[in-house]
């Protein structure tokens, strides 16, 4: 084996090794919070020394930034993809809300992490929320108003303000698992039951489609396409969401 190919085989295992610290230092984080969290159980989760963490990030607090910002690259990138398929401004929101839905069902952790982060900026403590929102957040918000405001130059879309818009899209979402608890009361359903979330994300995209496409028709038709080459995620822990 040539030191070349040595070298490669190192740095092979090094990012192995790292990436295994930071999908254990997620799942940790998201369960715990970054005060309740212990790096004994990241380390042995993840099959390593507790020293290896502190080398390759230093400090727990460096170590949690780096597992938020991983998560976040993926919920940033996929959520991307979306808006750059070929397709119409209509459909991409269509498709941008449901991809928002599937989402919250399947990244509980960044779901997670996200609310621990806007508690402690609700505390007024330092956190990683102001540089998530420059990293992520903002170029997606961007994307979003550029889409808007193309559908509605375009008369695809309603005449309405294009953050509103924004806002049907993906705050029924929101609502609907942060409310959960009061459904689950008032209506005497389990929200969270299969039937019930693949009767929701339905429900959700055709009244989208019919609500702000001028052609209500094709709005329809442009939700039931996009449903059916969309099918749920799996998910196999359904209780866990509960």
């Amino acid at each position: 084996m040539t030191t070349h190919t040595t070298h490669e085989a190192q740095a092979d295992r090094s990012a192995e090794t790292r990436s295994r610290i930071l999908d254990a230092a997620l799942s940790e984080f998201a369960g715990h919070g970054l005060a309740g969290a212990r790096t004994e159980q990241i380390a042995a989760a993840a099959g390593v020394n507790k020293a290896l963490l502190y080398y390759y990030f230093e400090s727990k607090e460096k170590l949690y930034a780096a597992a938020l910002e991983m998560v976040s690259a993926r919920v940033r990138d996929r959520s991307m993809s979306v808006f750059l398929r070929d397709a119409s401004p209509g459909e991409k929101l269509l498709r941008a809300a449901l991809d928002h839905f599937d989402r919250i069902l399947t990244q509980r952790e960044f779901q997670s992490l996200m609310q621990q982060e806007m508690m402690r900026l609700h505390k007024g403590e330092e956190g990683q929320l102001p540089i998530l929102v420059k990293r992520v957040f903002a170029p997606l918000h961007a994307m979003y108003e550029s889409l808007v405001r193309e559908g509605i130059a375009s008369g695809e879309i309603i005449e309405a303000d294009w953050l509103q818009i924004a806002l049907l899209a993906l705050g029924a979402n929101v609502f609907y698992f942060l409310s959960a608890p009061v459904w689950r009361l008032v209506l005497e359903f389990e929200p969270f039951d299969e039937k019930e979330l693949r009767a929701r994300r339905a429900a959700m995209v055709e009244l989208l489609g019919k609500a702000i496409f001028t052609d209500r028709k094709r709005g329809a038709e442009v939700a039931a396409r996009v449903l059916a080459d969309t099918p749920m995620p799996d998910v196999t822990d359904f209780k866990g969401l509960r």
